[in-house]
C-alpha cells in the first residue's frame, strides 16, 4: 500500500489542476492522494484531522506550506514555482516594465534570478518570511522603482490594495506532478522505516530478555518492558538517566577495554541475573552500549519447558515397577533394591543375561526417581559404529566432519539433561569412548565434537550389560576406572531359570497383552502352564514371549494346551539347532583364518577406512573392529 498524501491547495485554480493531475497520472493511487482547498489558518483544522487519519506527507504552496510545516511533525513538501510558471504568468500581461518585483515565500521565488539573463529584465526579489511583513516589503520594492508585482496570492492581494499592477503565479501541471512523485517516494521510505521501527520495537518489547541501551555518556536511551519487570522501574523514570544511577550493580560489568563483549552473572538483590554487554558501533565510531539481561530462574524455566517438549516427543520411560511381573523371592528382592536405588542420584549398573528385562527395570527406576518428569534417553552402545556413537552421545558443531548437519547437533547427554541416560550394552562401547564417558561422570560436563567450550549437564547414568565386565578389564577391553564409576549401585536381573515360579504369571500376562494376535485365544490350561515352568529358557523372557506369540498365532481354540506349546517349541528349537550347526561349521579354525584374511584384505583396499570397509562387507563398523581384534 502506498503512503497517504494530502495536497492543500491555497486557491481554486491550483485545486482544479491538482485534481486533474491526480486523476490522470495517479489513478491507481487515487485513494492515497487527497486534495483539499484551504489557505493559511483556515486549513489547519482539516490538516490536523487528516494527520490523525494517517496522512504521512503534506504538499502545499507558498505561505500555506510554510505555516503547515511550522505546526506539524511530518514532511511538508512545497510546490516549487519554476521559470516556466513565472513566464506563463508574465505572458498573460502582454508586455511588462523594465523592473518587475517577484514576491512571495522562498519556496515560490526560488531560482527566479535565472530569468534576468533570459528576458533582459531586472527582477527585484521580495522574500516574505511571514504574512505580517508583506505590506512593508512590497512598499520597499515600490520605492526601488518596481512597477509590476508577480507573486503568490498574498502578494497580489496586497499589491492591489496599494494600487500596483500584480499578476498571480499559477503552478503548472508539471510542477504538481513532480511534487506528488517526490511525496510518494518520501512517504514510502517513511512507511518502510516505520514498519522496520515497529518490527524492531515489537521484537525488543516481546523479548524474553531485558534490553537496555545507553549512549556514550552511559545515559539510558532504551529500556524495554522486560527491563521494567526485572528491575521494577518504569522506562519513563529510566530514560535519560545514568545507567549506573538507575542500576548501580551494572558497574561491575565495566572494563577498561573499548571493543568488548562481556558475559557475566550478577546478583541484584534476591535475583541472580545473567548479563551480556556489547559495544554499539556505527562505522568506526562507538555510539553506545547495549545490555541484555535475564533472570537465571527464567532461563531454568525455559529449559524445563524445552525438556518437557522433548519428553513429549518420545524421550519418555513408559514402564512402571508394576510392569515387572513376579512374586518369587528373588524378583521381590530385586524390585525392593530398585525402589531404594531410584530415590538416589547415584549411577547404577544393571547386569543380567539377554532377554531378562533389564530396560523395563531401568525405565521403572527412572519413573520412581525425582527425575521422572525429565527426559529418559536410551542408546544401545552395540548398535552404532564408534564415530557415530560418539557424535550421538556428545553432539557436534557445524562443519566438524564430513556430513555434519548444518548448525550442528545436540548430543544425547544434552537431550537427557535433568533426566536419565540409559547406556545399554555398555560392554560394547569402544575403549576410546570410555575415557570420554568417564570424564562426563567425573566433571558433569561435555564438549561437542569440533567444539571449544564445555557444556554442563545434569544427567543420571544407568548402564546395563550382559557381559562379565571384570573379565573384560583383565582382557584390557574395558577400563577399570570406568567400571568402578559405573558400579556404585548394582542390580542383577535374574534369569527365568532362577525364578521358575514366575513363569506361569508371565505367560498369563503375555497372553493378555498379545490378545490382538488372536482374539479367539483366552487362556492357557494348567498343563501348558506347568510345562512352561519345566522348560529351559535360554533366551529368558524374550524367548518366552516369542513362544507365546507363536502358539497364539497357530492356535485354533480358546485354550492353549501343553501340546500346542510342545509343537511351537519343537519348531523353534529346530531353527536354533540349524543356526548352531551353521555357526559350528563357520567357526572352524580354517574358516576363522579365512574370514580374518578377507576382512584385512578389504580393509587394506579401502586404505584402512573402517567405515567404507564395513559398508562393503555389509556389517557394522563395530562388528568389523571386534572380529579383527578377537583373540
Amino acid at each position: 500500500m502506498d503512503a497517504r498524501i494530502l495536497l492543500v491547495a491555497p486557491f481554486q485554480d491550483l485545486y482544479e489542476v491538482a485534481e486533474k493531475v491526480v486523476m490522470e497520472q495517479f489513478a491507481d493511487a487515487h485513494a492515497c492522494v487527497k486534495v483539499i482547498q484551504g489557505n493559511l489558518q483556515e486549513c489547519m483544522e482539516a490538516v490536523k484531522q487528516e494527520i490523525e487519519s494517517g496522512t504521512e506527507v503534506i504538499i502545499s504552496r507558498g505561505g500555506t506550506a510554510t505555516l503547515i510545516e511550522q505546526n506539524v511533525d511530518i514532511p511538508v513538501l512545497p510546490i516549487e514555482v519554476g521559470v516556466l510558471d513565472i513566464l506563463r504568468a508574465m505572458m498573460t500581461n502582454g508586455k511588462y516594465p523594465d523592473k518587475v518585483g517577484i514576491a512571495g515565500f522562498e519556496n515560490v521565488i526560488y531560482g527566479c534570478e535565472e530569468m534576468e539573463s533570459l528576458l533582459g529584465i531586472h527582477f527585484y526579489e521580495i522574500y516574505l518570511h511571514e504574512e505580517a511583513e508583506a505590506e512593508t516589503k512590497i512598499k520597499e520594492a515600490l520605492a526601488h522603482g518596481v512597477e509590476l508585482i508577480v507573486g503568490d496570492a498574498i502578494s497580489v492581494k496586497l499589491a492591489a490594495k496599494l494600487g500596483v499592477p500584480a499578476i498571480m503565479i499559477h503552478s503548472g501541471r508539471e510542477a504538481v506532478y513532480k511534487v506528488i512523485r517526490e511525496a510518494q517516494i518520501i512517504g514510502n521510505i517513511r512507511r518502510q522505516e516505520k514498519e522496520k521501527s515497529v518490527l524492531v520495537r515489537t521484537m525488543i518489547d516481546q523479548s524474553a530478555e531485558a534490553i537496555i541501551a545507553t549512549d556514550t555518556d552511559n545515559r539510558i536511551t532504551l529500556f524495554n518492558s522486560m527491563a521494567e519487570k526485572l528491575f521494577c522501574i518504569s522506562h519513563f523514570e529510566a530514560l535519560g538517566k545514568s545507567l549506573f544511577e538507575v542500576i548501580p550493580a551494572l558497574r561491575l560489568c565495566e572494563t577498561d577495554t573499548i571493543h568488548d563483549v562481556i558475559e557475566d552473572i550478577q546478583q541484584f538483590g534476591d535475583k541472580t541475573i545473567a548479563v551480556k554487554k556489547a559495544i554499539l558501533q556505527l562505522a568506526d565510531e562507538t555510539i553506545g552500549r547495549i545490555y541484555t539481561l535475564q533472570n537465571v530462574s527464567q532461563i531454568q524455566k525455559l529449559e524445563q519447558n524445552v525438556r518437557k517438549k522433548l519428553h513429549k516427543k518420545g524421550l519418555v520411560a513408559k514402564m512402571q515397577m508394576e510392569d515387572i511381573i513376579g512374586t518369587s523371592s528373588i524378583c521381590i528382592a530385586m524390585k525392593k533394591k530398585a525402589v531404594k536405588y531410584a530415590l538416589t542420584q547415584s549411577t547404577i549398573l544393571v547386569t543380567g543375561d539377554s532377554g531378562t528385562g533389564k530396560e523395563v527395570l531401568v525405565q521403572s527406576i527412572h519413573n520412581l526417581s525425582t527425575r521422572a518428569n525429565g527426559p529418559f534417553v536410551a542408546v544401545n552402545c552395540a548398535a552404532l559404529p564408534e564415530h557415530l556413537l560418539e557424535s550421538e552421545l556428545f553432539g557436534y558443531e557445524e562443519g566438524s566432519f564430513t556430513g555434519a548437519k548444518r548448525g550442528g547437533r545436540q548430543g544425547l547427554f544434552e537431550l537427557a539433561h535433568g533426566g536419565t541416560l540409559f547406556l545399554d550394552e555398555i560392554g560394547e562401547m569402544p575403549i576410546s569412548l570410555q575415557s570420554r564417558l568417564l570424564r562426563v561422570l567425573q566433571e558433569k560436563e561435555i564438549m561437542h565434537i569440533g567444539g571449544d567450550s564445555v557444556i554442563p549437564v545434569d544427567v543420571r547414568i544407568i548402564a546395563a550389560t550382559n557381559q562379565n565386565l571384570a573379565k573384560m578389564i583383565e582382557e584390557k577391553v574395558f577400563r577399570a576406572d570406568l567400571y568402578y564409576r559405573l558400579n556404585i549401585l548394582r542390580i542383577h536381573v535374574p534369569t527365568l531359570q532362577d525364578r521358575r515360579e514366575d513363569i506361569p504369571l508371565l505367560a498369563k500376562e503375555l497372553v493378555k497383552k498379545l490378545g490382538r494376535v488372536n482374539l479367539n485365544v483366552q487362556r492357557l490350561d494348567s498343563g501348558a502352564l506347568e510345562y512352561l515352568k519345566q522348560c529351559s529358557w535360554q533366551g529368558n523372557i524374550r524367548q518366552l514371549a516369542n513362544i507365546i506369540e507363536r502358539v497364539m498365532l497357530l492356535s485354533d481354540g480358546p485354550v492353549i494346551t501343553k501340546q500346542d506349546i510342545v509343537e511351537a517349541r519343537d519348531e523353534a528349537n529346530t531353527d536354533i539347532e540349524q543356526g548352531i550347526e551353521e555357526e559350528r561349521d563357520f567357526s572352524t579354525d580354517n574358516l576363522g583364518r579365512m574370514e580374518k584374511d578377507t576382512l584385512l584384505r578389504v580393509l587394506s583396499e579401502e586404505k584402512f577406512n573402517y567405515s567404507r570397509a564395513a559398508i562393503r562387507l555389509g556389517i557394522h563398523r563395530t562388528t568389523l573392529w571386534r572380529k579383527l581384534n578377537k583373540k
